[in-house]
């Protein structure tokens, strides 16, 4: 299964790969011929790909017998939202299943010295190749709009497309922040549960994620509620209302900005499905972004800085954590050193083989 947002290229990457079937949930016709799913594909061979197949989530438990009694055929499924459709695929096709997370355009895609239109626009491919800035903008309101209006109702989701945007929009000033579920709520005079269930949709569709704190066995009183970030720099663009370069290098979250995008960046050089955290104390230490891979842990520091120094908490991460090595990712375009095992690194510099 590849999963992630809508229009971030999973339909074009599954056509790439040569199926022998291709069923679009979202096309009438496609997925009327589901209403006998299993009549339909058990005459099948080769590779079936099936697109938006979160329309239809009681095709699971056919996927499983199918799967299970006709061997010689592969199936692709291409989905853009995951807990329900995580969720009722884990149980039904656990052990028979693999999932690939695609986000929009990398670094590695679109070339270290376009890094800036990159981070402005997001990864979205609309977004990135517009002609323009403005001409990104309105496709990314048109986006939201969509995703709003369209897409989660049709997930048979019954939030108010103005409630969801006015939390969207208030979670964009808190982007990079610690998630304070009750502050939220009184924001928006809505009780925690329901402050829950919105981060859950937006998370589960791939628009928001949740970085969770790493904890220790440590003396230390550890920061327990998550951070919260906008998946897509453009989109979190799109709602503070930031539409050129210039508006952004002189708006107040410009660090926040950076860091976020920062990010995601590094989330897609390191490999899929690794488990991400950031470390905090309530004394005021913390680390953007920490990581454990082969019993080793590694972690990152966003600084939006010409030439980033060594900080006390950086030094306080290394020895709690104890760090194989510490990156602090910055918009230059040099590494040096910042000490033993703290190495100042340009984003595009950070390849995928570390950690």
């Amino acid at each position: 299964a590849i999963l992630g947002p809508r229009q971030c290229g999973k339909t074009t990457l599954a056509r790439e790969m040569d199926g022998d079937h291709f069923y679009d949930l979202e096309n009438p016709r496609d997925l009327s011929a589901f209403e006998s799913a299993q009549t339909l594909l058990e005459s099948l061979t080769g590779l079936v790909v099936i697109d938006e197949v979160q329309r239809k989530p009681d095709l699971f438990p056919v996927l499983r017998h199918l799967v299970d009694t006709h061997p010689q055929t592969k199936y692709l499924l291409l989905g853009s939202a995951s807990p329900d459709l995580v969720r009722a695929s884990s149980e039904s096709l656990a052990g028979r299943i693999a999932y690939y997370p695609l986000g929009g355009f990398g670094l590695s895609e679109v070339g270290d010295k376009f890094w800036r239109t990159l981070w402005l626009r997001g990864g979205f491919p609309r977004s990135y190749l517009a002609p323009d800035d403005a001409i990104s903008a309105m496709w990314r309101e048109s986006y939201v709009a969509t995703f709003l209006e369209r897409d989660i109702p049709a997930l048979g989701i019954r939030v108010p497309a103005l409630t969801l945007r006015r939390f969207w929009t208030m979670l964009s000033h808190v982007h990079g922040q610690i998630l304070s579920y009750s502050e939220l709520g009184r924001s928006m005079d809505a009780s925690d549960t329901a402050v829950r269930h919105n981060l859950d949709i937006l998370e589960g569709t791939f628009m928001v994620r949740l970085l969770r704190p790493w904890f220790t066995n440590t003396s230390k009183r550890l920061v327990k509620s998550p951070k919260v970030y906008l998946r897509d720099s453009g989109l979190f663009h799109f709602l503070q209302g930031i539409p050129s370069m210039s508006a952004l290098l002189a708006h107040p979250k410009l660090g926040a900005s950076w860091e976020g995008f920062a990010l995601e960046q590094i989330a897609q050089r390191l490999p899929a499905g690794q488990e991400l955290f950031f470390w905090g104390t309530q004394a005021g230490g913390e680390l953007d972004l920490v990581w454990e891979r082969d019993g080793k842990m590694y972690g990152c520091e966003f600084k939006f800085s010409d030439a980033p120094r060594r900080t006390r908490s950086m030094t306080v991460a290394m020895e709690d954590l104890k760090l194989e090595h510490l990156w602090v990712i910055y918009p230059g375009d040099r590494e040096y050193p910042l000490g033993d095992k703290i190495t100042a690194t340009p984003l595009w510099m950070f390849p995928t083989t570390r950690g």
